[in-house]
């Protein structure tokens, strides 16, 4: 088996060979590795866009998430993701557009708590 044919997914940790090609990286640098094999894949999207907030840059964060929601405007966290960090820049002139949008795909999905979250948020913006 090469580098080439791991399978990365919900077992790939069992995978000796994934275990150890992914043993140096840090979280982020693990994201960015599955990502060159499943460029598609939303949740790892997100989830680097809150690696990237974890590590404190958030520009790079927003970057992800709107990249997100352009290629996946169903995927409702990510609306919450985007506008509290437009929040806690100052902008919550940008936040408003961006929860009021989510709200209403997590209302289409029936998503009710994330829908709740975000017009919590929503609620709080001066």
């Amino acid at each position: 088996m090469t580098d080439a044919t791991i399978t990365l997914g919900a077992n790939c940790a069992e995978n000796p060979l994934h275990t150890a090609k992914f043993a140096h990286m840090n979280r982020r640098e693990k994201l960015e590795a599955m990502l060159v094999e499943s460029p598609d894949d939303p949740f790892l999207k997100y989830a680097l866009a809150l690696a990237f907030v974890s590590e404190g840059n958030a520009a790079r964060a927003r970057e992800g998430l709107d990249g997100l929601l352009q290629t996946a405007p169903e995927y409702v966290p990510a609306y919450l993701q985007l506008a509290q960090l437009q929040v806690d820049e100052g902008r919550a002139d940008l936040a408003k557009p961006v929860l009021a949008q989510g709200i209403e795909m997590a209302r289409r999905a029936g998503e009710s708590h994330a829908e709740e979250e975000m017009r919590g948020l929503l609620s709080q913006l001066p």
